[in-house]
């Protein structure tokens, strides 16, 4: 399987109109001798046409002249000189794709919102095109500022009309120059292949998906219709109006259940069956979304989970010597407070991720764990210890025990506090690594508890001398800083080597963590859900 990339740069196109003047006809009565002698004393008519043409052609070759100087001078007055070379995009030293043959058939969607729900839309759509025996049409992943879901025509306006093509001045503007308007917001997002991250390479061959990979620009949208030859009339639309419109079964005798809050199931089986050379769907976010009842595709979906672990060699190198430095022996919490619901529940979410630490993961018993919370955080009431959901799918694909948590502890850096003495409480001397999207965990209300209970805890700031690698990586698209980008994938690459690990509910982040990139890292398998 060859990923293939597919960039195109725009043109300008102006057309020209055609001008015809001629003069009025004359309604003014007169003898024939007047005619005559009017005639002879004014030129002929087509002298003064002929000049007026001429005139014309002049003013519309200077109008276009000026305007394609000015359109030079514009994109140019930003460019470097002549002894500065920019890298070019990673796709440029790739081969570019073979045109394809005639009769294949493709598989195209919208991705949208943040980097985990771009990753669950590839993951299903990987799994449809397997399902379809279609060509997948992968577009690039969006860091960074996201796209929100929209509906299905929204969705396409967006993604064409927010690529970054005619911008490419932008990064070239030298420091102390007031930044153009239309490059305002420019280093605020990025987009990358999706294979700087994951192998794509390998999935696809394992699973039996031939991709192209795509910028998602204008001229790509371009290149959809003339370097494949799909236009409008061989497409076959899914147009969704919200999130959960469509919901895909690959067995012709199920249902999706009464409550189901996707509208409309589609049965694989039944579309499979389209001869439109392109299936063009919206979203196709949504853990749920493909309900598999067969054993072949939950297999096909088991190979694509597993293989969207994180393969960056930049970030499994810093990921590494963290690792190393916390003594290769830690246990991980993933706390999510920034925003929406995570941001309601900060505080519920907190105190079960504290509770599942230090009760489950560290060992001690309920009354130590109550008496430890109640003299760490002391209330006017009595608190009962809150209620631990059991996680059923990952009960369902038990794995062998780890060794438990030495006394002892070998890490490279300093703890913040003194090491606890007493017999009970040695346990938490455990380096704990958390990883959050809190811009300033250790100054962050939320966090006090961990700081009082773990006096080694560590947050993915306290190595910045170990990330000064990152800043070398420039994304050759766009000469965007990638570092910023990639810390939240940096984390969860720490995070999935500690020996246990907790996770905030209904975050795609830590499901992620927790069923694929920890249970790949100690070579178990991967828990499957939807």
């Amino acid at each position: 399987m060859s990923t293939a990339y597919t960039f195109q740069s725009p043109s300008v196109t102006l057309e020209k109109g055609a001008y015809r003047m001629r003069a009025p006809r004359s309604t003014r009565p007169g003898s024939s001798l007047s005619q005559s002698v009017m005639s002879a004393k004014q030129p002929p008519s087509h002298s003064q046409n002929r000049k007026l043409a001429i005139l014309i052609a002049i003013l519309a070759f200077a109008s276009i002249t000026c305007f394609f100087f000015a359109y030079h001078l514009f994109t140019t007055r930003f460019a470097p000189s002549s002894n500065v070379q920019l890298r070019p995009h990673h796709a440029d030293t790739r081969p570019k794709a073979n045109p394809p043959a005639p009769d294949t058939k493709y598989l195209s969607y919208y991705p949208h919102s943040g980097l985990h729900n771009q990753r669950i839309a590839l993951e299903n759509a990987l799994m449809l095109a397997k399902a379809l025996n279609r060509t997948l049409l992968v577009p690039f992943l969006r860091l960074g500022k996201p796209i929100r879901y929209v509906s299905f025509e929204k969705l396409q306006r967006f993604l064409v009309l927010g690529s970054k093509t005619g911008l490419e001045h932008c990064p070239l503007v030298p420091v102390g120059i007031p930044v153009p308007d239309e490059c305002s917001g420019y280093e605020e997002w990025t987009s990358i292949p999706w294979d700087h991250l994951v192998d794509l390479q390998a999935l696809g061959e394992k699973i039996g998906v031939k991709m192209i990979q795509w910028d998602g620009s204008p001229a790509a949208e371009y290149m959809k219709k003339f370097h494949i030859n799909i236009f409008e009339a061989d497409t076959l639309t899914l147009q969704d109006s919200g999130p959960y419109d469509f919901r895909f079964l690959d067995t012709l005798d199920d249902v999706s259940p009464t409550r189901d809050k996707y509208l409309l199931s589609i049965y694989i089986p039944a579309l499979a069956q389209a001869s439109e050379r392109l299936v063009q769907i919206g979203t196709l976010f949504g853990s749920s979304r493909l309900r598999l009842r067969q054993g072949v595709s939950k297999n096909v979906r088991r190979d694509v989970r597993s293989g969207m672990a994180f393969t960056n060699p930049d970030l499994s190198r810093v990921a590494d010597a963290i690792y190393e430095a916390l003594g290769a022996v830690y246990i991980g919490a993933h706390l999510r407070v920034g925003d929406g619901q995570f941001e309601k529940r900060s505080i519920v979410n907190a105190r079960t991720i504290w509770w599942n630490l230090v009760h489950l993961v560290c060992g001690l018993d309920l009354e130590e764990t109550l008496a430890l919370e109640q003299q760490l955080t002391p209330l006017d009431e009595d608190l009962d210890p809150p209620l631990i959901q059991p996680d059923v799918p990952s009960l369902r694909v038990p794995h062998l025990p780890l060794p438990p948590l030495p006394h002892t502890f070998k890490h490279k850096v300093r703890c913040r506090a003194p090491l606890h003495t007493s017999a009970p409480f040695q346990k938490l001397n455990a380096p704990l690594y958390i990883a959050t999207d809190s811009p300033n965990p250790a100054a962050d209300p939320l966090f006090l508890i961990y700081l009082q209970t773990f006096p080694c805890i560590f947050f993915l700031s306290d190595f910045t001398s170990r990330l000064t690698s990152l800043d070398a990586l420039i994304n050759p698209y766009d000469q965007v800083s990638l570092k910023g980008f990639l810390i939240p994938v940096l984390d969860a690459m720490v995070l999935a080597r500690a020996r246990e690990v907790v996770v905030t509910g209904g975050s795609t982040f830590g499901a992620f963590v927790k069923d694929v990139l920890w249970r790949r890292h100690w070579g178990f398998e991967i828990v499957q859900r939807g």
